[in-house]
């Protein structure tokens, strides 16, 4: 078994491995592990003052390939208060998905109690897929549990999702990249479309959070919705076991095989 995602070859070339392959193009990745490498590079541009990603939008621009990538980024606006940050991935100098993430001062603020969401069935309680979709990134790079629906089962599902392996080798997965790398899986727990017959490919993902989860585990509970014409949603509450921690959402792009 492959041990990452990606290996760091210097300070902004990664490799990636089998593990990151999707189910869409046999020589592309799956929308995961990009939008995981992305949001770790994000989250981990410098800065005076603690910050914390408070939205993450993920472009992909093209299929990323299964090979090498370099990374960029650019602080696009500075603050004490609010921060934007890009982060962009390259193959051959094209890029092929890029960032901005939404970064706000992290503070002490006192707050009544307020109404909290509890979180779905624990994934111990839960089942694993019973058909899982072709590509090395659902096979081996995570573990999945169905509380309710499954790969196999037309329309909303609830799903909890965890990283069998670290993104980068040697390093370990930051709550952040373990969102991202939970969150592009919104559309495949809520298909409604076989993916021998079809395509529902996302070519973005925006996941906002009021707090990063706590534990490997990140919950998903996840509807699409379909328009004739070949246009997409895909809508997902997101948890971790103590319950709501923020909400993703994926454009679909939508056609025949």
């Amino acid at each position: 078994m492959t041990e990452a995602l990606y290996a760091r070859q210097d300070g902004t070339t990664y490799l990636p491995t089998e593990l990151t392959r999707g189910p869409w193009q046999d020589d592309a990745q799956h929308g995961g592990p990009p939008a995981a490498l992305l949001a770790g590079v994000a989250g981990s541009v410098s800065s005076d003052l603690p910050m914390q990603v408070a939205r993450l939008t993920v472009e992909l621009l093209r299929p990323v390939p299964l090979a090498p990538l370099t990374v960029a980024t650019e602080m696009l606006r500075p603050g004490r208060r609010v921060q934007l940050v890009s982060a962009e991935l390259h193959h051959d100098g094209t890029p092929v998905a890029r960032a901005t993430a939404l970064r706000i001062r992290v503070g002490e603020v006192t707050l009544p109690e307020l109404p909290s969401t509890p979180p779905p069935r624990g994934p111990d309680a839960s089942h694993p897929p019973r058909r899982v979709p072709a590509g090395g990134y659902v096979r081996e790079g995570v573990d999945v549990r169905f509380v309710t629906g499954d790969f196999a089962d037309p329309g909303p599902g609830t799903a909890w999702i965890r990283l069998r392996v670290p993104v980068v080798a040697g390093e370990t997965p930051s709550p952040l990249q373990r969102v991202a790398a939970a969150a592009d899986f919104g559309n495949g727990v809520s298909a409604h479309l076989p993916v021998k017959t079809h395509l529902y490919v996302n070519p973005d993902l925006t996941v906002y959070l009021f707090r990063l989860p706590a534990g490997e585990w990140v919950g998903l509970d996840s509807t699409s919705f379909l328009d004739p014409a070949g246009i997409g949603l895909a809508e997902t509450a997101l948890f971790d076991r103590h319950g709501r921690i923020g909400r993703s959402a994926q454009a679909l792009y939508v056609d025949d095989r």
